[in-house]
């Protein structure tokens, strides 16, 4: 090839490179194809469904059923019965044994009958009717406070009231075992959020000490009895702590209103305690009150500030009828008849006595309506739960992240329509059952079993 032919053939082979750089910059400059969009989002591809689903064939490994959603037939009281059969119940917190009293039963139908079964609005609207402030009223005198606010949701109550209240630049100090709803609260607020260990309150003492000054307002959050471990608070050095820093204080008595004190009016009685001291007081009706729904009692400044400014009051419907008729009725009963709570307390009594002299590891319960029975780990408590239906007795397992793994427990829930024959039984039974459990080796060890 001659020198001219050389320098063409060179010539020609970098205008065909740099057409081919062109031709791959315009490519990429082109946006590529979009891929074809799908219709809906396949929930199962979530990080936190696939955890589940894990989670749900390890228990399917090891042969344990699912011990939860299962529907009861009827009224859950001291027995319930689930799939035709009668069980000793101990899953339900009807402590005073008030749903399904006939005279509960019979103020819900002449509600309904006069006023339907929704007020149709919320309340600022068109949805007040007589019977919102005959229970608030009666809630109020319970507590020994000027006023209440009832909503229709008792998780809802903590999360728009302390979620309302408090602000950044606000300090929430709560007790590391408080209700999900406490946490959600203070999570929507923004303000900061200090755990102090369970129960310590030398540990709160030296948080006050340490951050009061750094915040506007400060509020102590504690439970008037705590619903995973049956124990309470001294509210007496509660009350000397926040007023020594100058913070608010709310007690959440979901648990204890009806269940604490000589005659049910909660932690205030029970440790004479002035109920005008605490700023705020919480409770729910869906225990004691045999409905459904949640209120905020204290000062009558705050619940009527709370009444037309906290959302989810505002923008929510008003209790219904048949739910405000059931809170009424139950809330006179439990002033008509204090044995009710005498019988109560007794049965919480016997069931931790019997429960220790078993050996079962009952954390720090003081024996009233809440006796958990500790496992150690999830797998455990919920076979443990499955080997008590099996012998007529519905307890509920709480596993983690309810509770942490190594603390997985039954949750006696104990009322005052047990009797003592059921109580020693339960007692009796779980003891015997736990044993064989931990003859047969702990969760891993089964799974291991299982796998072969």
């Amino acid at each position: 090839m001659g020198a001219d032919d050389r320098a063409k053939l060179m010539d020609s082979l970098k205008a065909n490179r740099r057409s081919a750089r062109g031709r791959t910059a315009s490519a990429a400059s082109r946006p590529a194809a979009a891929a074809p969009k799908r219709k809906v989002y396949d929930f199962k591809e979530l990080p936190q469904v696939k955890q589940l689903q894990m989670h749900r064939a390890a228990a399917d490994m090891m042969g344990i059923e699912n011990p939860f959603f299962r529907p009861h037939d009827g009224l859950a009281a001291g027995t319930s019965v689930i799939e035709g059969n009668n069980y000793d119940n101990f899953a339900s917190y009807n402590y005073l044994g008030l749903n399904g009293h006939p005279q509960v039963s019979a103020a819900a139908k002449a509600f309904v009958d006069r006023y339907g079964t929704s007020v149709s609005a919320s309340r600022i609207v068109a949805g007040e009717r007589p019977f919102h402030g005959e229970l608030e009223a009666a809630l109020a005198k319970i507590h020994g406070v000027e006023s209440s606010i009832v909503m229709v949701s008792g998780h809802a109550t903590n999360v728009t009231t302390i979620g309302h209240l408090m602000h950044k630049g606000d300090l929430v100090l709560t007790d590391s075992f408080v209700h999900n709803s406490i946490a959600e609260g203070v999570r929507l607020s923004g303000a900061t959020r200090m755990n102090f260990p369970h129960d310590d309150l030398d540990a709160l003492e030296k948080m006050l000490a340490d951050h009061r000054h750094k915040f506007e307002r400060v509020l102590v959050i504690v439970e008037g009895l705590y619903s995973m471990d049956g124990d309470f608070p001294d509210l007496r050095r509660i009350v000397k702590l926040k007023q020594a820093y100058d913070a608010w204080l709310m007690v959440d008595e979901a648990h204890s209103i009806g269940v604490l004190g000589k005659t049910g009016r909660g932690i205030a009685e029970h440790f004479d305690v002035d109920p005008n001291e605490v700023e705020i007081w919480m409770g729910t009706l869906s225990k004691t009150f045999s409905s459904c729904g949640g209120y905020i009692a204290g000062s009558k400044v705050l619940c009527d500030y709370l009444r037309v400014t906290a959302p989810g009051f505002v923008f929510s419907v008003g209790l219904s009828a048949a739910l405000a008729g059931a809170a009424i009725a139950s809330a006179e009963l439990l002033e008509q008849e204090p044995e009710r709570v005498e019988r109560l307390q007794k049965n919480g009594a016997l069931f931790l006595k019997l429960a220790k002299e078993a050996g079962l590891d009952t954390g720090p319960s003081a024996g009233y309506a809440v006796v958990p029975v500790i496992v150690g780990d999830s797998a455990g408590a919920a076979t443990l739960s499955n080997r008590l239906l099996a012998k007529g007795i519905n307890a509920l397992p709480i596993i983690f992240p309810a509770v942490p793994e190594k603390s997985a427990r039954i949750r006696f829930f104990i009322t005052s329509e047990h009797t003592e024959e059921q109580i020693a039984n339960a007692v009796a039974v779980t003891a015997a059952e736990l044993d064989d459990m931990r003859t047969e080796g702990n969760a891993v060890d089964r799974l291991i079993k299982a796998a072969r």
